[in-house]
């Protein structure tokens, strides 16, 4: 079986709202491993966009001069496999920015599915995630940094998905991974 198309799905790396590990809803700091790496594997997977939001004016100065970078800079050159994926990457101040972006460009508005380490009542499973993917409407999958996405975040998104689970008790993934992973469940071939 082949996997799906990403063609109308979008993803959303959250800096803000967030909690830290003492649950207060902060702005965390955006790193150059999340933007490189979330980039790759929404390339790899077909995603159509990939947002990083953040109210912080020097994080998206940062993301900005990362970008600029490997689209029109050196690394560019130097790597054009890498330039493909970061073109899929923008910066924004807020989540409503994103949403007004995306329903503008499909013409309706996108869904959010929240993604979270804990269990929900009435999660979406992952086999309705990937039949919602085959349906027309735009979905923004929405992962937290620091310790998670903020419980006002939470509440108003449309959807929460399924956490992903280990082997054991310890359910602590990198950005990255859970990103990866999820990506690989959504659209990746099933063998």
């Amino acid at each position: 079986m082949t996997g799906l198309s990403g063609k109308r799905l979008y993803v959303a790396l959250i800096h803000h709202p967030v909690i830290d590990k003492n649950g207060e809803t902060i702005a965390s700091a955006v790193t150059n491993l999340d933007l490189h790496d979330i980039a790759r594997v929404c390339r790899t997977y077909g995603v159509k966009g990939y947002y990083v939001i953040t109210p912080l004016k020097d994080q998206m100065v940062l993301v900005n001069r990362i970008l600029d970078h490997w689209a029109t800079g050196v690394g560019g050159t130097y790597n054009p496999i890498r330039q493909q994926a970061l073109k899929l990457v923008r910066v924004k101040a807020t989540v409503d920015e994103m949403i007004g972006e995306i329903a503008e460009a499909e013409g309706l508005r996108p869904k959010t599915v929240a993604t979270t380490a804990k269990r929900h009542v009435g999660s979406l499973s992952y086999r309705r995630l990937r039949e919602m993917l085959a349906e027309a409407a735009p979905l923004v999958v929405a992962f937290g940094t620091a310790w998670g996405l903020s419980d006002t975040f939470m509440a108003d998104a449309d959807y929460i998905l399924d956490p992903l689970a280990g082997s054991g008790t310890y359910n602590h993934l990198s950005v990255r991974s859970a990103v990866s992973i999820i990506l690989d469940r959504a659209l990746g071939k099933k063998i």
